[in-house]
């Protein structure tokens, strides 16, 4: 049994900081997929928000995060700690969600969601550089995808629970409605809560010590390879709009509020079964692979969407969705370790999440402009920003291929 795969590897092995990371994203997740879900259905339907300033209030807020973990993957690095940064981000996310109990305009959602991702935006690269920290090399892909797993599971568990709210206050479950929205909200407060604490009380420090001088916003230390798959993954970014197009396209066909709900429940079903063992296979494997395949897979889905007439074709390509993520998320966390060096994986977190957050901005606003009937394409309207995402998506996968690099076995 050469090839068997030693005891540490498995997930049973894996340390405490990745079982408690996990957990914490699981409830998280709870709380966030509770609100993310129905919060563009909120906007478009309740405020009467157009696609145009959904855009901005999702590419704005994923901006917002993009910037911050930049300088928060640095900072991290700077002091040779990460746990603190992660338990004050989580913290102020959770602060921030109940203040859309209150909102009546989409400026005052804006600056909620604004508040939630700066949360995450300090958060986020300090929290997968100590999942990273705490195993080692040949755990990689299998950390992430647990961890994948656990916020994927947490998200059913978050739309199940939103929905059941859906069914229980409203008779009428077509369109949503502000009470049900406010009642969501609320009930989203308890896992969140939860979750900064299983953080606080649970994870556990990894001493990387800190490095006096560490290149701040800057590829310095940086080899070629990581900037290509920087490059690279902005390009497909810039046509990966924020999924609440996906949800209102999904309304598009005829799918009700409680069925654009299912809808994210199988997607999120599929995602969390596909990413841990995508994540294992990956340590054994060229990640890389497991990247272009995803991405064609994208491209696939979203050229479905563009031909979609009826809510069950939107139902059936989010299940592909799932997989496409399943097999890229996590896997795409654990090839950034491996493209750089330990003492700059902080930092190397931060600038490839601000690279991919950043992009999201005119991403989200193109794809918006798109659905509006503005630009090249104005004959297609809800199609426009899937078939253009189709493109990228395809566009980036070819130029993936061409990368070398960074796989297990190289090493």
């Amino acid at each position: 049994m050469g090839n068997a795969e030693p005891r540490s590897h498995r997930a049973a092995g894996l340390p405490r900081n990745v079982w408690v990371m996990t957990i914490t994203s699981f409830l998280t997740d709870i709380s966030s997929e509770m609100i993310v879900n129905v919060l563009p259905l909120f906007l478009f339907t309740v405020l009467g928000v157009s696609t145009m300033f959904i855009g901005v209030v999702e590419g704005v807020a994923e901006t917002t995060a993009s910037v911050v973990k930049l300088f928060s993957g640095w900072f991290s690095d700077r002091i040779g700690k990460r746990k603190g940064l992660a338990v004050l981000g989580y913290g102020i996310s959770t602060a921030a969600k109940p203040f859309l109990y209150f909102a009546a305009s989409w400026n005052a959602v804006l600056t909620v969601r604004f508040a939630d991702r700066l949360g995450k935006g300090i958060r986020t690269a300090p929290r997968d550089a100590l999942i990273a920290d705490s195993v080692t090399k040949r755990q990689r892909g299998i950390a992430f995808g647990l961890h994948r797993s656990g916020d994927t599971a947490g998200a059913v568990i978050g739309i199940a629970i939103a929905l059941g709210i859906l069914l229980a206050v409203q008779k009428d479950v077509q369109l949503l409605s502000r009470a049900t929205f406010q009642t969501i909200v609320l009930a989203s407060m308890i896992p969140a809560v939860l979750a900064v604490v299983v953080l606080a009380l649970g994870a556990r420090e990894v001493g990387i010590g800190g490095r006096k001088r560490l290149p701040c916003f800057s590829l310095a230390g940086f080899d070629r390879k990581f900037k290509i798959f920087l490059l690279i993954s902005i390009v497909f970014t810039l046509g990966n709009s924020s999924d609440a197009f996906l949800i209102l396209r999904a309304q598009n066909t005829g799918l009700s509020v409680a069925g654009v709900l299912g809808m994210m429940i199988t997607f999120n079903v599929v995602y969390a079964a596909v990413s841990n063992p995508a994540g294992a296979l990956s340590d054994r494997f060229d990640r890389r692979r497991f990247l272009i395949i995803g991405w064609l897979l994208y491209a696939a889905v979203y050229l479905g969407f563009v031909f979609a007439r009826q809510g069950w074709h939107a139902w059936t390509l989010m299940g592909f969705y799932g997989i496409y993520y399943g097999l890229t998320y996590g896997v795409a966390k654990a090839y950034v370790a491996d493209l750089v060096p330990a003492e700059l994986r902080g930092t190397a977190y931060g600038v490839y999440n601000a690279a991919i957050g950043v992009t999201a901005l005119p991403a989200s606003l193109i794809a918006g402009a798109l659905w509006q009937g503005v630009g090249h394409w104005p004959g297609l309207g809800p199609k426009a920003p899937f078939l253009f995402g189709a493109v990228l998506a395809f566009a980036a996968a070819v130029m993936l291929t061409g990368l070398r690099g960074g796989s297990p076995a190289e090493r």
